[in-house]
C-alpha cells in the first residue's frame, strides 16, 4: 500500500486514504486486464455468459442461511431503515438474481468479473478490504458431470494462464460433516478448526476418548494421493449415505484423471473445509506452490440448498461454482514473459508547430483515431522547442511524430532511433 498523503487543514493533517483501500495504477490495471481477458476467453469457450449484480445487497441476502458471518460484512445504512452490505462474495448475489429474474430454465451457465469486500477486524485495521475475483456459477444441475465440468473449467483457466506449479485440492463437504458428526457436539467446532488449519498439536490436546482421538488423527491424515486416501476411507465404518458419497468422489477422481491429455496434479483432502458454510458436496481449491509459500488462487464447491433461500416459493435448485483471485494470479504470474511490463506506448504524437496550426493538428489527430484499428494518438498540449518535444516522445516510446503546420504535415518515424 502506498504511503498515505496528508493535507494540512485548519485542525491538522488529514489522511485522504480510506483504511484498507488500494489504488491500481495503469500498469497494475494492464496486468489485471491481461489476466481477466484470458480467463474470460476460457469462460466463453465453455458457454458461460457474464452476469453483473449490484455491489450493494441487503444484509439479509448476504447472510441468508448463515453462510456468511454478519460481522464480516462492511455494512451501510439503507434509506428505508434497513441495512445494506458490500458483497463479500458473488454466489449469494447471483443465486438471488437467478431465481428471482431468470425463470426456471436450467442449467444456467453464468460468469462474473467483479470486486468483493472483506471487513478487517480491529486487530488488522488497515488490511486490504477490496479484492477482485473472476468466477462461474453452474446453476440448476447436479451430478458427476456438473462437478467435473466446474473443476475442469478451473483447470482450463490455470493452463491458459500458464500458472506455474499449480495443484487442485479436492474435498467433500458433506462427507467431512458426516465424519465430524461422530464426535461429541461440544468438540466438533474445535476439531473442524484443527482440521481446516492442519493443527495436529491442538487436535491432540482435545479431551477425546482414545477411539475418538484415533479417528480425529485419521481424518487429519486423509490427505494426499487420491487412490491412497480413498483406500483409507474404505476401511472406515461409515453409513450407506457416506459410502455413496465416497463412490461419487471416486467417479469424479476417475473422470478428472482420464479426461485430459496431461496428468492433473490432484490432491484429495477430507480436511478441506471452505470459508462459506453453504457447500454441501464437492469442494476444491487451486494452489500454486512458489519458493516462499503456497498461494491459494481460487476456491469453489457444490451448494445444493442455497438457491431455495431466495426462491419465492422456496423451490430448490442445485448449483456449483468457483472464484479465482485476480491479485494472487497476478502475483504468481509475474515471471510470465507474456505479462505486460509496461503500459501501452503511443503510436503518434501530434504537434502543432505554431499556435495558428492548432485546428489543423486537432483535425489530423481526429483522422488518425478514426481508423478501424486501434491507434493511440496523443496531442502535444504544451509549448516547447522541437528538440525537447522529440526527446519527450522518445522517452515515452512514441512510434512517430506528426509535425503539423499551416501548410503541411511532416511525419517523423522514431522507431529506428
Amino acid at each position: 500500500m502506498p504511503t498515505p498523503r496528508y493535507s494540512r487543514g485548519a485542525t491538522g493533517p488529514t489522511n485522504f486514504y480510506a483504511p484498507g483501500a488500494r489504488d491500481l495504477l495503469p500498469l497494475d490495471v494492464a496486468q489485471k486486464r491481461w489476466v481477466e481477458k484470458r480467463i474470460q476467453d476460457v469462460f466463453h469457450r465453455w458457454g458461460y455468459h457474464r452476469i453483473i449484480t449490484s455491489t450493494l445487497e441487503r444484509l439479509e441476502t448476504l447472510i441468508a442461511g448463515g453462510a456468511v458471518d454478519r460481522d464480516s460484512v462492511i455494512q451501510i445504512p439503507a434509506i428505508d431503515g434497513g441495512t445494506l452490505g458490500l458483497r463479500p462474495e458473488l454466489t449469494a448475489s447471483i443465486a438471488r438474481a437467478a431465481v428471482a429474474r431468470m425463470g426456471d430454465i436450467y442449467p444456467q451457465r453464468l460468469y462474473y468479473n467483479a470486486n468483493v469486500f472483506l471487513k478487517s477486524d480491529l486487530e488488522h485495521h488497515g488490511r486490504q478490504q477490496e479484492f477482485y475475483q473472476a468466477g462461474i456459477e453452474l446453476l440448476g444441475i447436479g451430478g458427476i458431470r456438473a462437478d467435473v465440468e466446474a473443476i475442469l473449467l478451473m483447470i482450463d483457466c490455470l493452463t491458459s494462464l500458464a500458472v506455474p506449479n499449480w495443484q487442485i485440492i479436492l474435498g467433500e463437504a458433506g462427507l467431512s460433516r458426516a465424519l465430524l458428526a461422530q464426535f461429541p457436539s461440544e468438540f466438533q467446532t474445535q476439531i473442524r478448526q484443527c482440521l481446516a488449519h492442519l493443527d495436529r498439536v491442538t487436535l491432540e490436546q482435545i479431551p477425546l476418548t482414545p477411539q475418538q482421538q484415533e479417528l480425529a488423527l485419521c481424518l487429519l491424515d486423509l490427505r494426499g494421493n487420491p487412490a491412497l486416501v480413498l483406500t483409507k476411507l474404505a476401511q472406515l465404518q461409515l453409513d450407506a449415505h457416506s459410502q455413496a458419497t465416497i463412490s461419487h468422489l471416486q467417479m469424479v477422481v476417475d473422470l478428472l484423471t482420464t479426461t485430459t491429455n496431461a496428468q492433473i496434479p490432484l490432491i484429495l483432502d477430507l480436511s478441506l473445509i471452505q470459508t462459506f458454510d453453504y457447500y454441501t458436496g464437492i469442494v476444491f481449491e487451486a494452489v500454486s506452490i512458489t519458493a516462499d509459500r503456497a498461494h491459494i488462487l481460487g476456491k469453489g464447491g457444490r451448494y445444493d440448498k442455497l438457491l431455495a433461500l431466495y426462491h419465492p416459493q422456496g423451490q430448490n435448485f442445485p448449483g456449483i461454482g468457483f472464484a479465482l483471485n485476480i491479485e494472487d494470479l497476478q502475483q504468481v504470474l509475474q515471471a510470465n514473459p507474456a505479462m505486460p511490463r509496461y503500459t501501452a506506448k503511443p503510436d503518434w504524437l501530434v504537434v502543432a508547430v505554431t499556435s495558428t496550426a492548432t485546428a489543423a493538428a486537432l483535425s489530423y489527430a481526429h483522422q488518425l483515431r478514426a481508423t478501424p484499428e486501434l491507434v493511440r494518438v496523443e496531442m502535444y498540449l504544451d509549448d516547447g522547442n522541437l528538440a525537447q518535444i522529440r526527446q519527450i516522445a522518445i522517452d515515452r516510446g512514441t512510434a512517430r511524430i506528426a509535425w503539423v503546420s499551416d501548410e503541411e504535415v511532416k511525419v517523423e518515424e522514431l522507431g529506428a532511433e
